[in-house]
């Protein structure tokens, strides 16, 4: 098939006309500013031009790729690109949309705050072996709530429209500054529609930019006259007498659109359909993952019902590429495969040492930790109030941790720790260090471990506090517990609680057996195998870095992980700092070797592979271009020459699986834990796999994309996916094999905790813009310079469990 654009030429002469300026603005030809009554005195003409940029060859390169016969170039990718606009077209010109979803409006869900769930479809065009392939899946989004704007911005601030009023949205009736700021940024970018009983023109849909700082009666303007002068006139006055429209709420904010004009609140509508696009609040995140969840089965219902809205039949933008989607085949029958569980090795003293999971789960029952750590001094700090956690509950508390260590294999040498009440309100670093001081007087030595006991409220600052005090400053290993969690609770949950101190504390939770693994335990071939993660601030964020992390074992088991974690530019995925971390990570790997695990000969690595996470790809050329060669260059640095093999994990994708009727599915309907797809939907080219490595829990579950992008070792399909599924099985926080292998999870982990490195009296988190508004560089220097590394104490403790 050949697509091509009109090789002719058209032009049109658009004419804008004054009118639509705000006062003060210029017409591009260079004519006088007019007043926002200005008629039609003269005209601004636009040339715009169409012409013909490419020719899209799809027979020759897409079918070629599609046998399997030519890599991926920029033509094959142009011819995608078109395809996906050509069936994306005629649902989003009638639905709101976002990125490759649009959202009809049939199902939706008001949770509150100003916010509305709604449900809606993805699609992508994708090539696969032989053929090109609709990929449809649920999606969600949220919405703010359509409606007048005063009642949004109440909600937004936590009042009840019907009951509260308006004017707790004026400053001088108490809107605090902060709560006015923060409004300003949740509405900053709305589309609303200037509705009005009075004389006031009613123009298309206006976005707002920010919210004024005073009410209409107070905010002003210079009003442009006819004569050529001005007049110095308030919002609510301007209403009065140019509108004859007298404010209901003079004293309430205004918003300021696009153009600069100011506008009153009251006289806004927000329009329906409008994505929320900044990140969802930390309270609404539970109703956005249970509205998201929906059974496998169910969810493939609801995807097939919603073919009828993408009418790809009808669609003149599909007929006139000449496309044919075939709906009537349903989902996609392909073949799998189901891989054998690996064995895991606890330790001596376990009644089962040896345990082979079932559906992706065990249990810790009546298991020793394969290397169990020592602990000969602890202490408690308790955050919560007295009355709703004291004495009693505190020595509970200790006697069920107690326990479980004990049950595990954990050795605690003070059975009786220091416990402190301590305030929130203040200086969390000092009141740690006190109390480390006095286990220094009562014991005479420091704690190795502190208990910290945290308000059941969310206090997000306090735990970035505890564990900057302990990671970075201190290097002692830090364990909260929510309050109203650890208080009776049962023997369970503390057994969860010791398999994130042990590795802490320095143990090893449990291993790969020696059969189940062969290319990670095999002592004559040592391998490193290394996670990296890049995340990055929230979309419209300016003044926030990215941050990086690596991981990589240090250990023969692959069991026990070191980390390091950088800060670099903003939204740079590329990592720039690879080199010297993947240095640093394998002078550890060496050091353990010979210091602590006492392996003869040189403890240098053989193999070294490296699982890239979360980069498109897109972005795989630039992993293989950039970040592949500072992995080399930093073998090299410590004349080190593994064989390398690098793999991007993803899970930003809409593939799913159920199973077909009749075959072995978990107790929640999704395809067992270690089911691999690696043909059918697959590249027809590039070797890459579908892993489901996990049991389902909730909803249908996503399957890992592995893509090999670099293999030194020629690894057969077997082995690799064989390597993947038994990393998922050794992630040390749970007893549940995990959707990806551990360290890519661990280096996740690292990247959120990045915001520990920085000391909490300087408020980064909490308030980005800390520093001057003007200078958004100088913001980003501050978070480079006052970035603090972790202490060295814990360079071979998991403190990221």
């Amino acid at each position: 098939m050949v697509v091509t654009a009109d090789s002719s030429r058209y032009s049109w002469r658009i004419p804008i006309r004054h009118g639509a300026l705000r006062a003060g603005n210029r017409c591009p030809s260079g004519s006088g500013s007019h007043s926002l009554q200005a008629s039609t005195r003269s005209e601004c003409i636009f040339v715009v031009r169409r012409q013909m940029i490419l020719t899209l060859r799809m027979s020759s390169h897409l079918h070629r790729y599609m046998e399997g016969i030519q890599s991926m170039n920029c033509d094959i990718r142009t011819a995608i690109t078109a395809f996906n606009l050509a069936v994306r077209q005629e649902p989003t010109s009638k639905y709101p949309s976002n990125l490759r979803s649009f959202f009809p409006g049939d199902e939706t869900k008001d949770v509150g705050g100003g916010m509305v769930l709604w449900r809606g479809l993805f699609q992508s065009v994708q090539p696969a072996v032989g053929r090109m392939l609709v990929n449809i899946d649920i999606s969600a989004a949220m919405m703010y709530k359509p409606g007048p704007l005063i009642s949004l911005c109440l909600e937004l601030l936590g009042k009840d429209p019907a009951d509260a009023n308006p004017d707790l949205l004026a400053r001088t009736r108490g809107l605090s500054a902060s709560d006015r700021k923060r409004l300003s940024d949740m509405v900053a970018g709305i589309k609303v529609l200037v509705t009005s009983g009075s004389d006031i023109p009613i123009k298309g849909p206006r976005t707002i930019s920010w919210l004024t700082r005073n009410g209409a009666s107070v905010e002003d303007f210079d009003l442009r006259l006819e004569d050529g002068g001005s007049r110095r006139m308030s919002v609510a006055e301007h209403f009065q007498t140019v509108h004859n429209c007298t404010l209901q709420y003079p004293d309430i904010l205004c918003a300021v659109v696009k153009d600069g004009t100011k506008i009153p609140l009251e006289l806004c509508e927000v329009l329906p359909g409008q994505i929320i696009r900044k990140p969802v609040p930390s309270d609404k995140t539970q109703a956005m993952l249970e509205f998201s969840t929906i059974k496998p089965r169910d969810r493939f219902a609801s995807i097939k019902a919603g073919l009828g809205v993408l009418a790809f039949g009808q669609s003149e933008y599909v007929r006139g590429f000449g496309l044919h989607v075939d709906v009537d085949h349903g989902p996609l029958a392909i073949n799998s495969r189901i891989l054998s569980a690996p064995i895991l090795k606890y330790g001596e003293g376990s009644k089962q040492r040896h345990v082979t999971p079932k559906d992706g789960s065990w249990n810790m029952a009546d298991k020793k930790f394969f290397r169990p750590c020592r602990i000969n001094q602890w202490i408690v700090v308790v955050y919560e109030a007295p009355n709703r956690f004291g004495p009693r509950q505190a020595q509970e508390m200790i006697k069920s941790l107690l326990h479980a260590c004990n049950a595990t294999g954990i050795d605690v040498i003070n059975k009786d720790p220091l416990v402190r009440w301590e305030n929130t309100q203040q200086d969390v670093a000092l009141q740690l260090l006190s109390a480390g001081r006095a286990c220094i007087d009562r014991n005479g030595s420091p704690p190795q471990l502190i208990v910290v006991v945290l308000p059941s409220d969310e206090n997000a600052g306090l735990y970035t506090a505890v564990k900057h005090f302990g990671d970075i400053r201190q290097g002692v290993a830090t364990q909260c517990l929510k309050s109203d969690k650890c208080d009776h609770a049962k023997h369970q949950y503390f057994a969860s609680v010791c398999l994130k101190i042990n590795v802490k504390c320095g143990g090893i939770n449990f291993v790969p057996g020696k059969y189940s693994a062969p290319m990670l335990t095999d002592p004559h071939i040592p391998t490193v195998v290394m996670g990296a993660d890049a995340s990055h601030p929230p979309p419209h964020t300016t003044d926030r870095p990215s941050f990086t992390a690596l991981v990589a074992n240090v250990d023969l088991h692959s069991a026990k992980y070191s980390a390091d974690c950088r800060v670099q530019i903003s939204r740079e995925e590329v990592i720039d700092d690879l080199e010297d971390m993947t240095k640093t990570l394998l002078e550890r790997y060496k050091k353990y070797g010979k210091d602590i695990e006492k392996r003869p000969g040189n403890p240098d690595p053989k193999r070294l592979i490296f699982f890239r996470k979360c980069v498109s790809e897109g972005q795989f050329q630039q992993v293989l271009d950039k970040e592949l060669p500072r992995i080399k260059a930093a073998c090299a640095s410590l004349e080190m020459k593994p064989a390398i093999t690098l793999i991007a994990a993803g899970k930003r994708h809409h593939t799913r699986f159920v199973p077909a009727k009749g075959a072995r599915s978990d107790e929640s309907g999704n395809c067992p834990a270690g089911t691999v797809v690696d043909t059918d939907i697959v590249s027809p080219v590039d070797f890459d796999f579908y892993l489901q490595s996990h049991g389902g829990q909730l909803g249908t579950s996503r399957p890992t994309h592995y893509h090999v992008l670099h293999d030194d070792s020629k690894f057969s399909s077997d082995a690799l996916q064989g390597l993947c599924f038994a990393l998922c099985h050794v992630y040390a926080r749970s007893t549940r094999s995990v959707s990806i292998p551990a360290p890519v999870y661990y280096a996740r982990l690292v990247c959120k905790r990045a915001w520990n490195h920085y000391d909490p009296a300087l408020n980064f988190n909490d308030s980005p813009k800390a520093f001057p508004e003007d200078d958004g560089d100088m913001r980003l220097h501050q978070y480079y310079d006052h970035f603090q590394r972790l202490n060295e104490r814990m360079h071979f403790m998991m403190y990221f469990s």
